[in-house]
């Protein structure tokens, strides 16, 4: 697949993927949904596997990067999941626009990272200004919306975590055959948590609930994972951040266009704080590119 292709169905499926979360947690408990989009992708993905006539390896260095996916796979959407019962839908696109900079500073403290400049810094402390504001809004508007905020910091720091884990440590695999892994792997964690939630399998009568998690099991977590492991694996880590520029904008408006969702005006303040920091920590980005090109 041509890169543009895969970062475009990245920023399409990104956009879209909050929403159709929204709804498929209205159709089925949340863990159970996410459960069941995971299912389902794994079934399209291996039967897709075996018409090329290929199959996943399960030796000791797969199994491991398989692992290292997890946080991002398991722990960011199952806890995405428990939070859009409590945020609107655009918010859980916003708070992953975070997620650049929680890498970032989380490189910090690995061997052989490029340090971060002055740019990088004024934008991690304008997205934790904007971060402040939006859980300010939350306290309130009552407990409910505090929650969902905590659950989507803890899952942004698992996607973020598991984005670095993969790039650094991970075998070289191809982007389906590492994301059919690292589905299968979480299928069992999802089960626990649902049973430990004490979920319950009543379908519903939400068709729209239902369509969106077949879409998500396609989409979301079978091509979309597929195109970012792909954009990770052939882009800059700046070229990929954009895409969380981009997404939350258009989730925004997804949400007010189809699901009716009206954020407060302190919302809208805070996630524009966040967007504005994801743009300095970019733009401090191409500095340092530009300074290694430019240095003998």
């Amino acid at each position: 697949m041509p890169s543009w292709l895969a970062y475009l169905t990245v920023v399409l499926v990104w956009a879209t993927t909050p929403l159709a979360i929204k709804w498929s947690a209205e159709a089925l408990p949340p863990v159970m949904a996410g459960m069941a989009r995971m299912m389902l992708a794994v079934v399209i993905g291996l039967l897709w596997l075996w018409l090329q006539r290929q199959r996943l390896v399960w030796s000791r260095d797969a199994l491991r990067s398989y692992a290292l996916a997890l946080p991002g796979v398991f722990a960011a959407m199952a806890l995405s999941y428990l939070a859009s019962r409590y945020v609107q839908s655009g918010m859980i696109s916003v708070m992953f626009g975070l997620a650049p900079l929680l890498s970032g500073l989380m490189m910090q403290v690995l061997p052989n990272n490029v340090r971060l400049n002055r740019w990088h810094w004024m934008g991690c402390s304008l997205g934790v200004v904007g971060l402040a504001v939006v859980f300010i809004d939350g306290l309130h508007a009552g407990g409910d919306t505090v929650i969902g905020m905590l659950l989507l910091f803890c899952a942004v720091s698992g996607f973020a975590s598991s984005g670095i884990l993969v790039k650094r440590y991970a075998m070289s695999m191809p982007p389906l055959k590492q994301t059919l892994g690292a589905l299968i792997l979480s299928l069992p964690l999802y089960a626990l948590l649902s049973f430990a939630l004490g979920e319950e399998a009543t379908l519903g009568d939400n068709l729209m609930g239902l369509w969106a998690i077949l879409y998500l099991a396609v989409f979301g977590s079978l091509i979309g994972f597929v195109c970012y492991f792909l954009i990770l694996s052939r882009m800059s880590a700046a070229t990929v951040s954009l895409v969380t520029l981009i997404t939350p904008v258009l989730a925004l408006l997804l949400g007010g266009w189809f699901n009716g969702e009206e954020p407060h005006a302190n919302v809208v303040f805070g996630a524009g704080l966040i967007l504005s920091a994801l743009a300095l920590y970019i733009f401090g980005d191409r500095r340092v590119r530009k300074a290694v090109l430019a240095s003998p």
